[in-house]
């Protein structure tokens, strides 16, 4: 039996395959922890092989990735300089293989494929959860907190917070019919919960944020281009000013307070200090990608014990571009930086400067979400995250695939024989 390749790599045709792939990654990055390397390879079995369906369609324009490509390049060659070469050799070829997962589904799926498979698969990895219905003490600040089938309220979060964005994208610009409304409620509903139950304050406070830029976004459409661009030097300006006013009148404390924090925002002011101090001892090339938190090393192992993690794993910084500087140096935090505001600006310049398009407005929002967290969790430097499968997904799509067109065959006419030696009739 031969399979047509339009229902792996077309995003016209294989939506049912996109989802399900999409569904997989997502139990992937959520779970592989919990059920162990097949979840991975489970991942890495529904996006490698369509490698080898159509290798031009991955060709094609590839120097447009040269950004990701150059930062996968330089995490490998960390290795040279790692005070721990065999993690960093591991790690590396980790995230690079992830970045191509991320370039192969950005070059297969639409952007509503993606938002689908996303809502499938958080579906069940909140319904798994819920099951496992587990809670545990943050020892920090006094709070019980539920972390389900995770090890971390964080992440509880960060998946209710994704479940709700999407589900509001999707209603907003992708359903087809009334019945969307019903099967997507349970999500809403659950991830709404989980969000109340978890007490992770970065993904309440992140959830209104790329929400107000998703509807101000759709709004701009009933704009012309010379009042958007208007309206984002004015919207931009106001942002700005309204963060400087916010910490110079003491308005970030009395958010804070709304979240049951302090102004250390339990101890990661202290992480960030100890992060910064750790990044001046190697700040051009850093200590190695994913060298720094190995057991063993005195500065990791004090970290460990004073915020009382016991397995000594799964900890870092709290901030994205502190663990970079600290692993990969100022040269590494500045490429993943443009990587991250590449794509977030790239959707944005595409609604305000040219023409306003769903997905453009769906991608910002996403990635927006990420760029958020950034400042708070670490989930766009590693491999086998959905922020950073987000991010990049959201830089390769930047690039528009050729438009395929069909081939206009030349069929030759044949001169007409006349019938019994008679003329034909003229015409």
């Amino acid at each position: 039996m031969k399979i047509p390749k339009s229902i792996l790599i077309d995003p016209e045709a294989n939506k049912a395959y996109g989802a399900f792939a999409v569904a997989v990654s997502v139990l992937a990055f959520a779970y592989s922890s919990n059920f162990g390397q097949v979840m991975i390879l489970g991942y890495y079995a529904v996006w490698l092989p369509l490698l080898f369906v159509d290798y031009r369609r991955f060709t094609w324009n590839l120097s447009s990735a040269w950004l990701p490509i150059l930062f996968a390049a330089y995490v490998c060659l960390s290795v040279f300089w790692s005070q721990a070469a065999g993690i960093s050799a591991r790690a590396a070829v980790q995230y690079s293989s992830h970045i191509v997962c991320a370039y192969i589904a950005a070059r297969t799926i639409s952007v509503r494929t993606l938002v689908l498979g996303s809502l499938i698969g958080i579906f069940f990895v909140l319904l798994y959860s819920l099951k496992v219905n587990a809670y545990a003490l943050d020892i920090i600040d006094g709070t019980f907190n539920f972390v389900g089938a995770f090890t971390s309220k964080n992440l509880v979060g960060f998946f209710s917070s994704l479940g709700i964005f999407l589900s509001f994208v999707f209603l907003m610009f992708y359903r087809r019919n009334w019945l969307s409304f019903f099967w997507t409620a349970p999500i809403i509903l659950m991830s709404a919960y989980m969000l109340a139950i978890c007490h992770s304050a970065t993904s309440v406070a992140s959830l209104p944020a790329v929400l107000g830029i998703v509807v101000l976004l759709t709004m701009s459409r009933v704009l012309s281009r010379r009042y958007r661009r208007v309206l984002f030097v004015v919207g931009g300006g106001a942002l700005v000013g309204g963060v400087v006013a916010a910490l110079n009148l003491g308005l970030l404390d009395v958010v804070l307070g709304i979240f049951g924090k302090d102004s250390t925002l339990t101890g990661r002011t202290y992480l960030w200090q100890q992060g910064w101090e750790a990044a001046q001892l190697h700040p051009l090339l850093g200590y190695g990608y994913a060298a720094y938190w190995v057991q063993g090393f005195a500065d990791p192992e004090r970290l460990w014990a004073e915020f009382y993690i016991t397995t000594r794993t799964g900890f870092h910084f709290h901030n994205t571009y502190i663990e970079t500087l600290v692993e990969i140096g100022f040269v590494g935090v500045t490429m993943l930086a443009l990587v991250i505001l590449r794509a977030f600006y790239g959707h944005i310049s595409k609604v305000v400067f040219g023409a306003w398009n769903a997905d453009s407005v769906v991608l910002a929002g996403a990635v927006g979400l990420m760029l958020i967290r950034s400042f708070f969790e670490v989930e766009i430097l590693g491999p086998y995250f959905m922020a950073s499968f987000i991010v990049y997904f959201g830089l390769f799509k930047l690039s528009p695939m050729p438009v395929a067109r069909r081939r206009r065959v030349v069929i030759p006419v044949q001169d007409e024989k006349p019938a019994a030696g008679h003329m034909p009739a003229p015409v």
